[in-house]
């Protein structure tokens, strides 16, 4: 057993002093043609792994992505609702306003006819509702939105605090009062109520340097009257 493995090493050396021979004689080296066989090879067995997946590109080692499930929701079918500003022809609105602070009240009111002018509502199609106070706003902007004549009830009061803590009551109640006239009636009532820390405030946000906050309400109304008439009407 000895003399065969003795054979076989002779044999092996032999080819290779032959092989050696055979690239010497042709002028290439034996060391650079092994290197250059096992990078052929490399490339090969590179090449074999990118073609067998065609989606990895140039990495090899790329692992194609689980594909993924379609979502159920269809974005595309998604409407977009708004009321608009441009179509407040036909639309009727009623104008709380409360009497207290009058001062700050009526330039608020004022704002409000001019938006509503400006956006082609027709004076016939707007009664205004005087109430001693902010208390009573709420009341009143429910009855109004149970008749049915209004597409949209615009509140306007203004509560300035004092010395005691009447101011606190009479705010969250003209709040609270606002928002239940308008889910118990199913018309849009607009908090169009001032709530501030003194005087100045308030006139600022009635035609002064903070802009008239009764002409921005009266296009929350309009912009509400059209979003329910054209698109949540029953």
């Amino acid at each position: 057993m000895a003399a065969a493995s003795a054979s076989s090493s002779c044999v092996l050396h032999r080819l290779h002093d032959d092989t050696s021979s055979l690239l010497s004689s042709r002028g290439i080296n034996h060391r650079s043609y092994s290197l250059s066989l096992i990078s052929s090879r490399k490339i090969q067995s590179t090449s074999s792994l990118v073609q067998s997946s065609p989606n990895c590109l140039s990495n090899p080692l790329f692992i194609a992505p689980a594909e993924k499930k379609k979502s159920p929701f269809q974005t595309e079918a998604v409407r977009t609702l708004t009321g608009s500003l441009t179509k407040a022809e036909g639309f009727r609105f009623a104008i709380v306003v409360a009497r207290f602070n009058e001062i700050v009240t009526k330039p608020l009111l004022e704002g409000a006819l001019d938006t509503f002018k400006k956006y082609s509502v027709r004076e016939e199609d707007i009664d205004v509702v005087w109430v001693p106070g902010s208390f009573e706003i709420g009341l009143v902007a429910q009855k109004l939105g149970k008749s049915g004549k209004y597409h949209s009830i615009l509140c306007i009061g203004a509560v300035v605090r004092g010395d005691t803590t009447h101011y606190d009551a009479v705010a969250n109640t003209a709040a609270s009062g606002v928002l239940s006239a308008g889910l118990s009636s199913g018309v849009p009532c607009i908090f169009g109520v001032l709530t501030c820390e003194d005087m100045d405030q308030a006139l600022n946000r009635a035609g002064g340097k903070a802009g008239n906050k009764g002409s921005e309400a009266a296009l929350t109304a309009i912009e509400m009257a059209s979003l329910f008439e054209h698109h949540l009407k029953d």
